[in-house]
């Protein structure tokens, strides 16, 4: 089978990321054939450099989901292990590209790189594309506010907090998801019940920090639940609090709502402000106040 093949870690799937994909799906409808991505799992830094690799701005399903949605007609995970790592770039595009998907035409951004050792770029593959008969699309760096839109630019904006700048460059909010477990109960304590969101590690976190978020998923008994919502990302350093949690206070919904054994999706909107100590329950108590009516006000 033939295809046009797109090729990248598209970690986020974001805008830069959607220019591969609109321009494969552009190729592949002029040549009557499937438009295809071809990415990895894991991430080839875990294998190359595993006391280096990133945080993940998504799982896997869902990059293979927002990919799908992107127009694709496939998506190919191909598992990035010792043996790929170390195919020269003229085995990558003769075995891989051509022998396993049938590339007849091959899109990737400018700053490209593939082989072992990362020898490859765009135009290593070009000379490669010339007797094989493939045809190279290399497409520009998206841009937002003079900067290229990139993973690990995202990353970066996150780690700072910067959701608005997240936002704009994956074209929508980012989100954390994952089971609701039992934390140690605090919040109901304290009259702010939240929902103990169990993220996986391997998630890239934005800074510690309080958030305008909307949240979305099942609760307990497998019922649908959507609500705004303050996040709160960090340490809880008014109880000592040690490893990072997410926790979600859920506004508007039914009292004694059991959350526990569902899950939650909490879309992040808004940084309202950073994570701090308080001298005791009643501080932090009339600060989450503020923090709920400020929540409303940029979710309106």
């Amino acid at each position: 089978m033939s295809a046009v093949v797109t090729v990248g870690n598209f970690d986020g799937v974001h805008r830069g990321h959607r220019a591969l994909v609109d321009r494969a799906v552009a190729l592949g409808a002029a040549r009557g054939v499937p438009a295809v991505a071809l990415t990895f799992d894991p991430h080839p830094a875990a294998v190359t450099r595993p006391d280096g690799a990133p945080p993940l701005l998504q799982a896997l399903d869902e990059r293979v989901a927002a990919l799908r949605a992107a127009g694709l007609d496939d998506v190919v995970v191909r598992r990035f292990d010792a043996e790929l790592a170390a195919l020269e770039p003229a085995a990558f595009v003769a075995d891989v590209l051509v022998g396993e998907l049938g590339a007849v035409a091959v899109v990737v951004g400018e700053n490209f790189r593939f082989g072992r050792g990362a020898a490859g770029d765009v135009g290593t593959l070009r000379t490669l594309a010339v007797d094989l008969g493939l045809e190279v699309a290399a497409v520009p760096l998206v841009g937002a506010d003079g900067a290229s839109v990139s993973s690990s630019a995202v990353r970066a904006a996150l780690a700072e907090g910067d959701v608005a700048a997240v936002a704009a460059a994956l074209g929508r909010p980012y989100a954390l998801d994952g089971p609701v477990v039992r934390g140690e109960g605090r919040g109901r304590t304290i009259g702010v019940p939240t929902a103990n969101v169990a993220v996986d590690p391997g998630r890239a976190l934005p800074a510690d920090g309080v958030y305008a978020c909307r949240a979305e998923g099942v609760d307990g008994a497998g019922a649908p639940v959507a609500a705004p919502a303050v996040v709160n990302v960090g340490r809880r350093p008014t109880f000592d609090g040690v490893g990072r949690t997410v926790e979600a206070h859920l506004l508007d919904v039914p009292a004694g709502l059991d959350l526990y054994g569902g899950r939650l999706r909490v879309a992040l909107v808004a940084r309202i402000r950073g994570e701090r100590r308080f001298d005791g329950p009643e501080a932090l108590v009339a600060r989450i106040r503020t923090d709920v009516d400020e929540a409303r006000g940029l979710l309106a």
